[in-house]
């Protein structure tokens, strides 16, 4: 004979209102007194037994809030409209792509309680045979910190992505720096163009392009400070960048560099060229101060800026445009200054490193120990502007 089930056990029921079975079960009562039910359902006796098993199981993990059907999808999406405010909108940009062209679909089906390390580990592995090392720690942190805000909101008991390593991926495009010859060909092929002050100024002070887009010519000093005890050269204050706080990489890139007689020049004749380009754009001209803008003063961006040096370096000799991008002028100053004997401890402080470490292990291609420093040493590589009289 089957036994009957105690009152208030809970039960199975057909609704006919939602047309599904209701399985139920009773937990007790609350401080106030009233009763504690968990109710799951399913098109079938089966499948709402297995939804209720679900609910109970959040309710035993002590979860506030527990959505049987919540996805890596939903977890993900939730973060990427609510998690991101503050940051920089390039930041944005790439975090969100990632996650919609890599973690949402691959992970986005599977039921955020149900992800596990191995899901993860699997996924990475599989992402590391086409990607590079440094975008699976990019996937790797957009699928942590999207199950980490789930977890803050009881959405899951814990976050399994922490507990997974990122896979060494694919080699991505080595940097690499202009040799003396080719820095020579550039700085000549780069006459006459609209990037020819900026490259100048980036390969004979090493300032990154996200300093050089937001430098303004009331940071830069031609005449110099001839009125200050002692004097100061001709110089630029490299106190800003492009980045949403305005501040510079780290508190060390904040500096202010000698400029090379060949940066002086150069800097004076953009400053004619921007002049003429305001009387040609008469009212459409946006005035930000900018040293490098557009032809109306607008601010540059990173493709701006990509494009027309490419442009710029199309028809120089030894060198494929396609294969150089701004950021390698910098690379080039580091291993110009190195070639020349530069300590590695100056040469870190005139590019804005807060050690020497960065500067040995990326930036430099060549060690060679003497004492010399930044705008002298560009100076004895490059020499005046050979046009000047």
């Amino acid at each position: 004979m089957t036994k009957r089930r105690s009152r208030g056990d809970g039960g199975l029921h057909w609704d006919d209102k939602r047309q599904r079975w209701i399985a139920t079960a009773n937990l007790g009562f609350d401080p106030s007194g009233k009763r504690i039910v968990k109710r799951g359902s399913g098109r079938t006796k089966t499948e709402a037994k297995n939804k209720l098993k679900e609910v109970l199981r959040d309710h035993e993990d002590g979860l506030a809030i527990a959505p049987t059907n919540y996805t890596v999808k939903d977890a993900v999406t939730d973060w990427l409209v609510y998690g991101l405010a503050g940051l920089d909108p390039s930041t944005v940009a790439t975090t969100t792509l990632l996650s919609e062209k890599h973690v949402i679909p691959s992970l986005g089906a599977r039921k955020l309680r149900d992800l596990s390390a191995e899901d993860v580990d699997r996924w990475l592995a599989k992402k590391s045979r086409t990607l590079s090392t440094r975008t699976l720690q990019g996937l790797h942190s957009c699928l942590n910190r999207a199950v980490k805000r789930a977890m803050a909101r009881d959405k899951v008991k814990r976050n399994v992505v922490e507990l997974c390593s990122v896979p060494q991926g694919q080699s991505g495009r080595p940097s690499k720096a202009l040799t003396f010859a080719q820095a020579e060909a550039v700085l000549r092929g780069a006459e006459g163009t609209s990037m020819y002050a900026y490259i100048v100024v980036a390969l004979l002070t090493g300032a990154r392009t996200e300093e050089l887009r937001a430098l303004t010519w009331d940071h830069v000093f031609l005449k110099g400070r001839p009125d200050l005890a002692p004097p100061q050269p001709p110089h630029i204050a490299v106190w800003r960048s492009v980045r949403r706080s305005g501040d510079t990489k780290t508190r060390k890139s904040r500096r202010t560099l000698a400029l090379p007689s060949r940066c002086i020049d150069a800097l004076w004749r953009q400053y004619e060229d921007q002049g003429w380009d305001r009387l040609a754009a008469d009212g459409e001209w946006e005035e930000h101060g900018l040293v490098f803008s557009s032809a109306v003063g607008k601010p540059l961006d990173a493709a701006n800026v990509r494009r027309a040096f490419r442009q710029a370096l199309k028809d120089v000799d030894g060198v494929d445009a396609a294969e150089w991008t701004p950021r390698e002028l910098r690379h080039s100053f580091v291993s110009l200054l190195s070639d020349r004997g530069v300590p590695l401890e100056e040469i870190s402080r005139l590019v804005g490193h807060s050690g020497t470490a960065v500067t040995e292990e990326v930036y430099r291609k060549q060690i060679r120990p003497v004492i010399q420093t930044g705008a002298v040493v560009m100076d004895g590589i490059f020499g005046a502007d050979p046009r000047k009289p």
